[in-house]
């Protein structure tokens, strides 16, 4: 059997009690080496054969894994946080499916929520925002044109960026273009949850200058909006006033 396995945001004890269990039993592991926390590997069992795909195709990937799995062997793909989050394992799927052989997906802990965690900071903030907007900026991959940092920015919702710690300059002046105010609070969470976490709080238009001073280019997702402010309205779900289906609300 394959299993599709989120290794979390980088913490070796964050990965979910299933996913090291599974790393455990494993006789093949695929991993993302320029991404995951290499401390992983610890979980694994003797004689395990370990392939880092930072180095491979999609065929190989594909051609290491088909034969351990006709086998009756446990191959682990180990993804970077949750790999329904730019892992590009749909594509590694349709060839099992294509070829016959059976998978399952164990989810992870995104590096977005270990963000969060880093900046001990709450996304959805009633009276701030209730969407969260996970998206990128184009770079040598595109990105589909109504998806652009200006038509996304426009929401004024919460933004967490993924894969463009390398190009704030661009990014700090394209989320203005598109709405956000330069003194909108912004964040940069360089290795989430990783021995070398840093977190830098800055606005949308200090960007630049913040990932300069603290040369950060690499490995670090943007986050902006009001939820890094100060302001926000109480929960209704807490409110003593507000009925719910558990309470009634006090007189």
């Amino acid at each position: 059997m394959i299993y599709f396995v989120g290794a979390g945001s980088g913490a070796p004890d964050l990965i979910t009690v299933r996913g090291a269990k599974l790393l455990s039993q494993a006789d093949v592991i695929v991993y993302a080496g320029s991404l995951v926390n290499p401390a992983l590997l610890g979980y694994q069992k003797e004689g395990c054969k370990v392939y880092d795909s930072a180095k491979m195709t999609l065929e190989q990937v594909i051609e290491v894994m088909t034969p351990a799995a006709k086998a009756g062997q446990t191959v682990v793909r180990l993804h970077t946080g949750d790999p329904s989050v730019y892992g590009a394992h749909r594509e590694q799927m349709d060839e099992l499916d294509r070829l016959g052989l059976a998978y399952e997906i164990c989810p992870g802990v995104s590096s977005f929520c270990g963000a969060a965690a880093a900046l001990k900071a709450e996304y959805t903030l009633p009276g701030v925002s209730q969407t969260v907007i996970l998206t990128r900026m184009e770079g040598r991959t595109p990105v589909p044109a109504r998806e652009s940092i200006e038509e996304l920015a426009a929401h004024g919702a919460t933004m967490v960026i993924f894969l463009s710690a390398g190009q704030v300059d661009a990014l700090s002046r394209r989320l203005i273009a598109g709405g956000y105010a330069p003194e909108t609070p912004a964040a940069i969470v360089y290795k989430a949850t990783w021995p070398d976490e840093k977190v830098i709080r800055t606005t949308v238009a200090g960007l630049p200058e913040a990932a300069r001073a603290e040369g950060v280019t690499k490995t670090a997702l943007i986050t902006v909006g009001g939820f890094l402010g100060d302001h926000y309205d109480r929960s209704k779900l807490y409110d003593p006033a507000f009925t719910t289906g558990y309470r009634k609300a006090e007189a």
